[in-house]
């Protein structure tokens, strides 16, 4: 019995926590509206709403859609909320910004609703590989939620943690 093999990570009072099995999944697309804009700068009302209304708005049923717009073009605010009232019977969600921004924006409502009482006065390990995109942003959001209420933060696998916080 003394060359028996014991799984002491299996056995350890350890909770991990894995960004990975909340990720959103569906397809990511962008619309950059520079194509709707007159020479690629300027926005005329008219021709713009003539625009949104011939687009194909059924391509994105039950996507995540990021509305930008490529150059320095100045864009009023009601175009992009055209754009995602015409969205919003298709797309799971539509920002205005980049992939990132709406990864980002998906990741902060995901963490905001993650009932975290299970890891309350526990040793935590944010697990860090991932084989999705999750964004950096998420880590840092998890941290500040958890530090309040675990015993102590670490990032990585059980194996092989990085510690980061030790409630004193």
């Amino acid at each position: 019995m003394a060359n028996e093999i014991v799984n002491r990570v299996a056995n350890s009072k350890l909770l991990t926590i894995d960004l990975e099995d909340f990720y959103p999944e569906g397809k990511r697309s962008v619309i950059d509206i520079v194509q709707w804009l007159t020479e690629g700068i300027v926005l005329r009302e008219k021709d713009f709403r003539a625009f949104v209304k011939a687009h194909s708005w059924e391509q994105y049923t039950d996507q995540y859609v990021a509305i930008t717009c490529a150059n320095n073009a100045i864009i009023p605010g009601w175009a992009y909320m055209l754009i995602s009232i015409s969205l919003a019977p298709y797309a799971k969600k539509s920002v205005v910004g980049t992939i990132d921004s709406l990864n980002n924006l998906l990741f902060s409502e995901i963490i905001n609703a993650i009932n975290l009482e299970p890891y309350t006065g526990k040793a935590v390990i944010i697990k860090g590989c991932a084989n999705k995109p999750i964004p950096q942003n998420a880590f840092v959001l998890l941290t500040q939620r958890l530090q309040p209420i675990a015993k102590s933060l670490m990032y990585g696998e059980a194996c092989s943690s990085v510690p980061l916080y030790k409630k004193k």
